[in-house]
């Protein structure tokens, strides 16, 4: 009893530091056996609830579990699952230097940390791309630059899984950009990090296939959230896969991707036709 005490006035603490926007915080969804999913704060290696979404005003419980007890979801529930195009010259040139290029996936393309990625039947020419995807943390329309920081609650990781032969052959990116597990994302939510210079590193099978930071984007976050808005309101909980550095290449069966974006941790699927 006393040391749950101690953990409390602990993550007490942290969330002072957090008001005050001093202090890094970590979020995610989880299950613990058969329980259902719930929302947590990450203190260290242990799982402390909490009563909503972390973008919302909720309360931390005294309850905890450790890390690797649970399972791992999607950090988030979006409403909307926005993307951003050729968002690196490294990717596409110039070809997105004009305006933001954006494009949508769907809630039931998000697939969980950890989860196969299984593409529909049909699909041969399955792609990685490793992004830094931002999660809105409040309401917001025609939202100015300058205060678009306001309205990021936390940054996490992101796979933009993508079909290029139904991406190229179709009129639109629908099939080959939103089916189901297209859209791998974790493992957490985190906040206070600067967004504008973070490293994005994929892995396939070990090796290192990407690797730039966020400070080359074409569109910064900022904009990007910005220019969403002008045409989509954007809500809590939306999120926006903001573009992938450097090249791609084909995935096989059996093969491990990994995402990790600095300071957010690292998020693995394996392909599994």
């Amino acid at each position: 009893m006393k040391k749950n005490v101690i953990i409390f006035l602990f993550i007490f603490i942290i969330s002072v530091f957090t008001i005050q926007g001093q202090e890094i915080n970590r979020y995610l969804r989880f299950s613990f056996g058969s329980e259902e999913i719930k929302y947590g704060k990450l203190v260290g290696n242990q799982i402390f609830e909490i009563s909503s979404a972390p973008y919302f005003k909720h309360q931390i419980k005294t309850i905890h579990v450790p890390l690797d007890s649970v399972r791992l979801h999607p950090p988030v529930i979006p409403g909307k699952v926005i993307a951003v195009g050729l968002n690196f010259k490294s990717h596409s040139g110039n070809a997105g230097a004009e305006r933001p290029a954006l494009f949508a996936k769907f809630p039931s393309s998000l697939a969980a940390p950890g989860a196969d990625i299984i593409p529909p039947e049909g699909a041969s020419n399955l792609h990685y791309e490793g992004e830094l995807v931002l999660v809105i943390g409040k309401r917001g329309k025609n939202i100015p630059v300058n205060q678009a920081f306001d309205y990021i609650f936390g940054v996490t990781a992101g796979n933009d899984i993508s079909e290029r032969t139904w991406q190229f052959s179709d009129t639109q990116w629908i099939r080959g950009k939103a089916s189901d597990s297209f859209a791998p994302l974790g493992p957490y939510i985190v906040t206070n990090l600067n967004y504008n210079d973070l490293l994005i590193t994929t892995r396939l099978n070990g090796k290192v296939v990407q690797s730039e930071s966020t400070k080359e984007l074409i569109h910064s976050a900022d904009k990007i959230v910005s220019f969403i808005s002008t045409y989509i309101t954007l809500e809590p909980g939306d999120i926006i896969f903001t573009g992938t550095p450097g090249s791609t290449r084909a995935m096989k069966e059996g093969d491990i991707v990994e995402i990790e974006v600095e300071g957010v941790g690292i998020l693995k699927n394996r392909i599994k036709f």
